[in-house]
Formats: structure tokens, C-alpha cells, sequence
């Protein structure tokens, strides 16, 4: 297995959980902190040059109901836009329940926020976020207010044009915008859609976090989906899929946020495991609760969300400074 290092240590004063990434119009790594670790804080975004030195490039917009902001999964549109995951309900907190947004922010080069479109509000889950096509599409790890009659989680793909404004969601089947769905098996684990990304021939895949499985969906020229199946499961090697990414080889790369690994799904599909750490504090670069990964000039960063315990979790307990890991492509030849 490949070695994790330590890519940098975030700010304590602004910084105290990791989230999402991705890579500007100049090349430059832009990362999202809802900070759930201390609701306290305004969720973030960090900038890094090939220094690797964080630096603050925005505050996210609260929302105007509850004062806060809470950034997980982003991506940036054609224009330049960052497309944002505002997950507002993801503490469990019964007033911020359905209170998630995707947002739009024009951001200056200062990090001055020059426009704000709400996209889409009411959410209850919104986490992980690609576009492609003139579309955007958000996973929703959960949708309680939908009762499968296996008495199963259900969570779900949204579709929304990038230029969309102000729907408003019911969290339910009603949803035009809902695109697929998807029903999680793992009663240990009730926790649905999460990972997102598309392969160079436009295919979505998601991860189903519980099940620790790699969707593919397949759309036809119209949009609409075609199929929706298993692509790789494989529980001795991947036991949950948070963040995913694709390499120019086609190399699926998973969070495997449980586990405190990272997993990879070669093209024919072949699932390994490819680095894993122990319970610690990150400092050293070990993988501290991996959220997402991202391919960055070679190496592949991976941010260490390191906030949630449990009996199926290897980490114990939040650390500060909050830390990014990273492990060597090169070392993969």
C-alpha cells in the first residue's frame, strides 16, 4: 500500500473541518470547511498555490434563517462560478433539518463574494456536487420524508440547470428535479448517496456511503436515465464511499471515510485498497477520516474530515490543527 503524507496543516481559526475540493480556471486547489466541528464558525473556503499554503479566499454566505453556512461538495461552472453544497441539516439538528441550499457565488480574485444566486433551498442533505453539460447534479445522502416499503433509506441524485434559481424542494418523490434514486441495505450504516464524479464519456457514478458501493448511471441523449447499477462493491477492500475522483487513466479514486482509507477501482473494475491508516491525529500526514480526493499536479490530496465515531468508524475523536494528506501517484508505476 502506498504511504500518506502530510500535504498541510488548515488554520485553526478558520478551519476546523475539511470537506470538498476542486481546482480553479489557474490550477490553484480550492477547498471547502462546513467546520461542523465548531458550528461557531462560517463555513470557508481555502485556497492553495503550488506551496501548498492555505490561504482564506472566502466566507460563504449565511443563510438568512439560521446564520450559518456550511459548504461541503463544490464545483465550479463554465463561467467561473463555484457551485456550492450549503448542507445545513448534516449536525442533526431539527431547526437546520431541511434547510440545505445549493448556492451559486461569483467570487473575486480578493474573495470578495460578487453575486449570490440561490439555486435550489429546503434541502434536507445536499453533499456531494459535479456538473457537466449545461447541468448540475448534487447527491442527497438522505430522503426520510420517502417511505420504502423494504422500510430502507432512500437518498437521490438532484438535476438542475446551472442556471436554475429559487426551487424549492420538498425532499420527496414529487421533486421534478430528483433524477435517480437509490436504496441503501446496510442497517448498520442508513447513510445513502455521497461520492459524485463522471468518467470522459459523460456516465455518473455515485457511491452509496452505507453499502460501501460505486453506482454507474447511464443517461440517454435526452437526459434521462438509461440504467442505474452496481459497477464495484467489494467489502474486504472498500467499506464506505464518501469523495470520489477519476485519473486520466481512468482510475476511480474513493474516500473511504469509515475505514480511514483510500480505495481505487481500476477500469475492469478491480477494487483495491490502496492506503489505509490507524486512529491519529493527521500530523504526520496519516489519513484522519478521509472525505474527498482530488488528482492535484501528480499526487492525489484527500481532506480528513476527522468529526464522526462510531463502532463502524476507525476514528475516536477531532484533533486540531485540521490537516490534508496526500499520497504519490508515482509511486503507483
Amino acid at each position: 500500500m502506498l504511504t500518506p503524507r502530510l500535504f498541510a496543516k488548515l488554520p485553526e481559526d478558520i478551519a476546523v473541518t475539511p470537506d470538498a475540493m476542486a481546482i480553479d480556471s489557474k490550477g490553484r486547489l480550492i477547498l471547502s470547511c462546513p467546520n461542523y466541528a465548531d458550528p461557531s464558525k462560517q463555513g470557508t473556503l481555502l485556497r492553495f498555490d503550488i506551496d501548498r499554503v492555505p490561504q482564506k479566499w472566502a466566507d460563504v454566505p449565511l443563510h438568512p434563517e439560521t446564520g450559518k453556512s456550511h459548504p461541503m461538495g463544490i464545483a465550479f461552472g463554465p463561467d467561473g462560478d463555484l457551485y456550492i453544497c450549503d448542507n445545513q441539516g448534516w449536525s442533526g439538528a431539527p431547526e437546520l433539518k431541511f434547510k440545505g441550499r445549493i448556492l451559486r457565488l461569483r467570487i473575486s480574485e480578493e474573495g470578495e463574494v460578487v453575486k449570490t444566486t440561490v439555486v435550489a433551498s429546503g434541502m434536507e442533505h445536499p453533499n456531494g456536487i459535479r456538473i457537466r453539460d449545461g447541468y448540475m447534479y448534487a447527491t442527497q445522502s438522505t430522503l426520510e420524508n420517502v417511505k420504502d416499503p423494504s422500510g430502507l433509506l432512500v437518498s437521490c441524485v438532484y438535476k438542475f440547470a446551472l442556471d436554475d434559481e429559487n426551487i424549492e424542494v420538498t425532499n420527496t418523490l414529487e421533486d421534478a428535479n430528483i433524477w435517480t434514486t437509490f436504496l441503501t441495505y446496510n442497517l448498520e450504516c442508513q447513510y445513502g448517496a455521497d461520492g459524485i464524479v463522471f468518467d470522459k464519456e459523460g456516465n455518473l457514478y455515485v457511491g452509496n456511503f452505507g453499502d460501501g458501493a460505486v453506482y454507474k448511471i447511464v443517461q440517454d441523449e435526452n437526459g434521462n436515465v438509461v440504467s442505474n447499477e452496481v459497477w464495484a462493491q467489494d467489502p474486504e477492500q472498500l467499506q464506505s464511499t464518501d469523495g470520489m475522483i477519476f485519473d486520466e487513466k481512468g482510475n476511480l479514486y474513493i474516500a473511504d471515510f469509515s475505514a480511514n482509507a483510500i480505495g481505487m477501482v481500476t477500469p475492469d473494475r478491480k477494487v483495491i485498497r490502496l492506503a489505509q491508516s490507524p486512529d491519529s491525529d493527521g500530523l504526520n500526514g496519516e489519513l484522519d477520516q478521509p472525505g474527498e480526493p482530488i488528482v492535484w499536479n501528480g499526487i492525489l490530496v484527500a481532506s480528513c474530515f476527522d468529526l464522526v465515531t462510531g463502532p463502524d468508524k476507525v476514528n475516536t475523536k477531532h484533533e486540531l490543527p485540521a490537516t490534508l494528506s496526500f499520497l504519490d501517484l508515482s509511486e503507483l508505476a
